[in-house]
């Protein structure tokens, strides 16, 4: 006879209180699906960004009971994004810093067959320690030479197998982690965020560093462009503007004869190549 459940396991249980408590803590609410993240690419990001974030793995259904019931502003949108294995993590820090520290904290995997290799991988020369029997088939097969010396299998010489963007085969995966040749660069990114009210999904959450950077530098120097130009003073233009008014200073000076220290030398030089360019001229008319 069937019994209804009067109780619910622990662990979603604590999962549950979890997902009611932490969006009240925390400015950010992030999901991350992860349906092709390993386990081993979390362990470095929790150690790398502990103290800062926290990471709460979910069931779809306990989570969306959880959040059904937040009043959180926006929260309840979060939900219908609870499709297959999720992983929810909380933080105060903006969720674009978030997705760019997530970015550069992805770590290089052991490959599996039909994985595309992140970089050309590179078989180096070297005794590999295995004894010849069938591997010398699979380093064949690999188009990686090979020879038996000292009762080992040596690679004759460097050699990459498979170019960045190949797809690596089953076998020569399992070479590659006899090896311990890490082909595959994994990590996590942001599906959707929520600060404050607003929502971001995961194309609005990237952000391209070196271009914002590039673009900040520019429109920096157009700003100090034009504050000189208007002559409008600040700490960061003070010696441009001033050295450009000392420059025309010297120019007019020049220009409408007016002697000082600085610009004498200039007007008597000028007044000079004028005098001899009209007596040069005087020599042309003068009568024979």
């Amino acid at each position: 006879m069937h019994e209804n459940r009067t109780q619910y396991p622990k662990r979603k249980t604590v999962m549950y209180q979890q997902l009611i408590e932490m969006p009240k803590k925390y400015k950010v609410v992030a999901l991350v699906k992860t349906e092709k993240v390993r386990a081993s690419q979390l362990l470095p990001l929790r150690k790398a960004l502990k103290g800062q974030v926290e990471f709460v793995c979910v069931k779809d259904r306990v989570a969306q009971k959880a959040l059904e019931k937040s009043d959180i502003p926006g929260i309840k949108g979060i939900s219908d994004e609870l499709v297959g294995q999720c992983l929810f993590i909380f933080t105060n820090m903006s969720p674009f810093k978030l997705n760019v520290l997530l970015a550069k904290n992805k770590i290089m995997m052991a490959a599996r067959g039909g994985d595309i290799a992140s970089v050309d991988i590179l078989v180096p020369a070297k005794n590999t320690g295995i004894a010849p029997g069938p591997m010398l088939t699979e380093f064949k097969e690999a188009g990686i030479p090979t020879k038996i010396d000292q009762g080992t299998i040596w690679i004759q010489k460097d050699t990459t197998p498979v170019k960045k963007g190949g797809v690596i085969n089953e076998k020569l995966a399992a070479l590659l982690g006899k090896l311990d040749i890490k082909p595959v660069e994994a990590g996590i990114s942001l599906y959707t965020a929520l600060e404050e009210g607003l929502k971001y999904t995961s194309a609005e959450l990237v952000i391209d560093v070196e271009a914002v950077r590039n673009a900040f530098a520019q429109y920096h120097q157009e700003a100090l462009s034009l504050s000189i130009e208007a002559a409008y003073v600040t700490k960061e233009n003070i010696n441009q503007i001033l050295g450009k008014a000392a420059q025309q200073a010297r120019s007019l000076s020049v220009e409408s004869g007016f002697m000082t220290d600085d610009t004498k030398e200039q007007i008597l030089q000028k007044a000079n190549a004028q005098a001899q360019s009209l007596a040069s001229k005087a020599k042309d008319y003068a009568p024979a």
